[in-house]
């Protein structure tokens, strides 16, 4: 059986995050758009099955205008992260070259969440090309290509400026190796192309550098961005944990979804020093929204994460092992998986396994 997704975020308890150790959590629920409503209350039901002492706090961030006239999150949603330091969040629609900035960019930069985790590992039952997945990228994600700082020089001309900063690079290069050590992985890649991009790139990887000489027990690597991408699809075992700048990490982190079944099934947290975002990475999908065929293991596998993070694993696994029984059974999926199953089903199935021993042969390794 596939293993956890993740066994902890490192760095978290070591940032001066919030403790939850005790005592019913609040935590910030965010449904999103589309199909974000659908898939959240099947979490929510599973959570509560699983008697998860969580009280959750729901909020819109449909965009509203501000003061200054510009579209943004409403103030009730960041209120509410600010006092809760930890939420969960379904996909949010995104203006696609018009309009207002994306909200999920805006979310990161507004609670300077720098750190995007995403696991990507092989799940029985999920067929795919190769079943030996078992890769996380760690992502920068509060500057780069997607700073936001476009403008145009004159009619037909537009400039798009790649931010890239020793505090943040050295921030999440830190991130990324104790990540690495507190988890027992024995890799860390930098993803450049400082041949290219020589001083933006090029001060990212020295940052790695530097950080790399401190954990001398974690092998180092560095590797250009398309090396990574060709390597990857041609053998995903030589990766383990790789880092990077935004744009690419982006990119990278897809593909990587690819590998194991798609964004449906890939869970995502964004970690800053003080709290955490942990949100599914698929998009709204608005042709299936009310239709209950929406398939809510990325969200799910997202509040497992969620879950660690606030030092409550016994539970995680609980909900994890469960999910990956129904995946790994095949019995009850969503039409997304080749299933004939709805949304309401499946949450159903998982639920009914929260509590059932796990059958010989497929204990917890």
């Amino acid at each position: 059986m596939a293993g956890r997704i993740i066994k902890k975020i490192a760095p978290l308890s070591r940032s001066g995050a919030a403790s939850y150790s005790s005592g019913v959590r609040k935590v910030t629920l965010i449904p999103g758009h589309g199909i974000g409503p659908e898939i959240t209350v099947a979490v929510q039901k599973i959570f509560e099955a699983a008697k998860v002492p969580i009280e959750w706090d729901e909020v819109d961030v449909t965009a509203v205008r501000g003061p200054d006239g510009k579209m943004g999150i409403p103030q009730k949603a960041i209120d509410s992260v600010n006092a809760n330091k930890i939420g969960l969040k379904g996909p949010l629609m995104t203006p696609i070259g018009k309009g207002y900035r994306s909200l999920n960019l805006a979310l990161r930069k507004e609670f300077d969440l720098y750190a995007n985790v995403r696991p990507c590992k092989s799940m029985e039952g999920i067929k795919t090309l190769y079943e030996n997945v078992d890769v996380v990228t760690i992502r920068e994600n509060t500057e780069g290509e997607y700073s936001g700082i476009e403008h145009e020089i004159v009619d037909g001309v537009v400039q798009s400026i790649k931010l890239i900063t020793e505090e943040a690079s050295m921030r999440v290069a830190e991130f990324a190796f104790v990540f690495a050590k507190d988890n027992k992985r024995k890799k860390v890649t930098a993803v450049h192309k400082a041949n290219i991009m020589r001083m933006t790139d090029g001060l990212f990887l020295r940052c790695c550098r530097d950080v790399a000489t401190k954990y001398p027990d974690i092998k180092f690597e560095e590797r250009y961005l398309d090396t990574v991408c060709l390597n990857m699809v041609q053998d995903p075992a030589k990766f383990d944990v790789l880092v990077m700048p935004n744009l690419y990490g982006d990119i990278l982190s897809d593909l990587c979804a690819g590998l194991v079944g798609g964004l449906g099934l890939t869970p995502s947290g964004n970690i800053g020093k003080n709290g955490a975002l942990f949100e599914s990475v698929h998009g709204t999908a608005p042709p299936i929204a009310g239709k209950d065929m929406a398939n809510p293991t990325a969200l799910l596998l997202s509040g497992v994460m969620m879950l660690r993070y606030m030092k409550l694993p016994e539970l995680a696994q609980k909900i994890e092992s469960a999910t990956f029984r129904v995946l790994r059974e095949g019995k009850v999926l969503t039409p997304d998986l080749g299933g004939k199953g709805t949304c309401t089903g499946y949450t159903a199935e998982i639920i009914k396994y929260l509590d059932m021993p796990e059958e010989s042969g497929h204990k917890k390794k």
